[in-house]
């Protein structure tokens, strides 16, 4: 039951090559990173502000960086990461940033997939030994992972594909991020379905509602998709001019 309630865990139990994350901005969205041993982690960021890079406010509210208050001193370990783009490495303290840290799951059934009703938590999808999610991580630590998306390349795409070695290859408007299919998921069951017409009560409509933005979900998730192969990060760095959907289909071409 703990588990479907949270993926909190504690850092004595955390081991080299988990996913972990740690929720933003009362929970709005989570930053997600590997857990590389010796109290580090390697994410993928953005910078302070520029997460969704619009330009206006909304840059302020959300942001993936460690250390972003001027007030304070730059972590003695890191310096200040503030305005870093790109995969970095940083100290546990500065990934979580003051939040708490919680354990993304792999190969959850589908029961168990649905009843986190919050995306960017957990994926159908298995995970590969820790000794090839370590070698992604620091592989892409070392050459990058491309331009930052906050919806077809973000942090939690870094993570999984660390994980899973498996990129989209279709020119889609989600990569593999749980939390921007769980959004796309809500719009859709909010404004997209013509089944909301079908019914007029407010039982009705919340339970068409729920099985839109369920099914949205699922058939989103990487472990299920059919636009998705399993690419080796020295390949996928080959093909960084390329944009990762390309890159993939290059190389379905080449095998």
């Amino acid at each position: 039951m703990v588990g479907v309630l949270s993926n909190k865990i504690q850092r004595d139990d955390l081991k080299p090559g988990d996913h972990i994350y740690s929720w933003r901005h009362s929970y709005i969205y989570a930053h997600h990173g590997i857990y590389v041993g010796n109290g580090n982690v390697i994410h993928f960021t953005r910078g302070a502000g520029q997460e969704i890079g619009t330009g206006t406010v909304l840059d302020r509210f959300i942001f993936s960086s460690s250390q972003s208050d001027p007030s304070k001193p730059p972590c003695l370990l890191c310096g200040d990461q503030s305005m870093s783009d790109g995969v970095i490495s940083s100290c546990l303290e500065c990934f979580l940033h003051g939040g708490k840290l919680y354990l993304f799951q792999y190969g959850v059934s589908p029961a168990m997939f649905l009843a986190k009703a919050r995306g960017g938590t957990c994926t159908l999808a298995t995970s590969d030994p820790p000794e090839d999610v370590l070698h992604r991580a620091e592989y892409l630590h070392q050459n990058g992972f491309g331009a930052y998306n906050i919806f077809k390349n973000n942090c939690e795409d870094f993570a999984i594909y660390c994980k899973t070695g498996l990129i989209v290859f279709t020119s889609v408007s989600v990569g593999r991020s749980g939390q921007a299919a769980s959004f796309l998921a809500a719009a859709s069951a909010i404004v997209s379905s013509p089944l909301r017409f079908l019914t007029t009560g407010f039982s009705g409509l919340t339970a068409v509602g729920c099985g839109i933005y369920c099914i949205s979900r699922i058939v989103s998730d990487i472990g299920v998709r059919r636009d998705v192969m399993k690419i080796p990060v020295e390949r996928l760095v080959a093909h960084s001019s390329l944009d990762k959907s390309e890159a993939a289909t290059e190389t379905r071409k080449e095998d």
